[in-house]
């Protein structure tokens, strides 16, 4: 069969591999949507901290049924479904305290290990979640939604409170969605005017910041929030200074949320931390719930999360849709998917 692989960076080809045998305890899915997130970006960039060459990508991802034994899940052949991407070892300390998501040896497919991208796949069947009747397109955004759900559920956003995003890609879009979920007042910042218009208008968002500079930056938050600072605070980047302007702009008493992955060290003032009293909290990949939880939230839901899909590909054409991706000069890119029913 064909399979998706970075080569290096900067490098992505089509190649044959052996199609999986199932083992016992998984199913055989045929792929039929995948997205290209921007961990999967990053390691065709070369700046993903995680990433070792050569491997298939891919997390994000709806697919069939072809073949599954019975099951206590109500799983059948021929059901469009999503997965959790992130395997645990399940005996570490971290997993035998239920923070499976922060496995000490966590391997997300695509990342630590091979990843999706290609026509079939095996899944544990535990790890396999019924779709419920959505759109395979739509199934295939529901992880890096949980992504941003989980990290907006650590901070206990409530009803009422002030959250600004920063970030206006797809993960800090649907952060957004996810604090507008919970009832909040929800700003998103970047230093992409267009991308930021694009997210207000599309998510019902109540307003943006345009980080154009520190001191801009300081400027409209002092002036959104009357010089009082945000309740919650996201970063979405990755890089040191979404991370200082993410301390920066908390209140006094204030939670923040690292969700982006970087490289980079930051040197600043960590006593600001203590001056303020500030909660951090480290967000890292899903839990089961989150995908249930969105599951059904969209499926029951107003939930318009479809608009976060910009761009489709087909699957073959891997190497232009990266490339694309990557550069992304013109026009608004948020969620790139890959089709492979064609």
């Amino acid at each position: 069969m064909k399979s998706i692989c970075i080569k290096e960076a900067h490098k992505v080809e089509i190649i044959d591999i052996e199609k999986p045998e199932l083992k016992d305890g998984e199913a055989l899915l045929k792929l039929l949507y995948g997205g290209i997130c921007g961990s999967d970006l990053g390691s065709y960039r070369g700046t993903f901290a995680y990433f070792e060459y050569p491997r298939t990508p891919g997390h994000e991802f709806s697919a069939e049924i072809i073949e599954i034994v019975e099951n206590d899940k109500g799983l059948k052949k021929g059901m469009i479904v999503t997965c959790n991407p992130y395997f645990n070892c399940k005996h570490c300390y971290s997993c035998n305290h239920g923070v499976v998501n922060a496995c000490m040896d966590n391997q997300t497919m695509g990342v630590q290990r091979e990843g999706a991208f290609s026509e079939y796949i095996t899944m544990p069947i535990e790890r396999i979640y019924d779709g419920k009747g959505l759109d395979a397109k739509t199934l295939t955004i529901i992880e890096p939604f949980c992504i941003s759900w989980h990290g907006v559920d650590r901070a206990d956003v409530k009803k009422g409170e002030t959250v600004l995003v920063i970030g206006s890609g797809t993960i800090g879009v649907f952060a957004a969605i996810s604090a507008k979920m919970k009832g909040a007042k929800v700003y998103i910042a970047d230093i992409d005017e267009a991308k930021l218009e694009y997210a207000k208008l599309n998510f019902n968002l109540d307003g943006i910041i345009v980080n154009s500079s520190s001191e801009d930056f300081n400027r409209q938050v002092n002036e959104v929030t009357n010089n009082n600072g945000f309740d919650v605070t996201i970063e979405a980047v990755g890089l040191p200074s979404t991370f200082q302007s993410c301390i920066d702009s908390a209140c006094f008493g204030g939670r923040v949320v690292l969700i982006g992955v970087g490289k980079k060290n930051l040197d600043f003032n960590f006593t600001m931390i203590q001056k303020k009293e500030l909660s951090i909290f480290g967000s890292r990949n899903a839990l089961k719930k989150d995908f249930e939880t969105l599951i059904n939230l969209v499926k029951n839901g107003d939930v318009p999360i479809d608009k976060v899909v910009t761009n489709i590909y087909p699957w073959k054409e891997a190497a232009r849709a990266f490339d694309e991706f990557d550069k992304a000069s013109e026009g608004i890119m948020l969620k790139v998917l890959l089709d492979f029913t064609k």
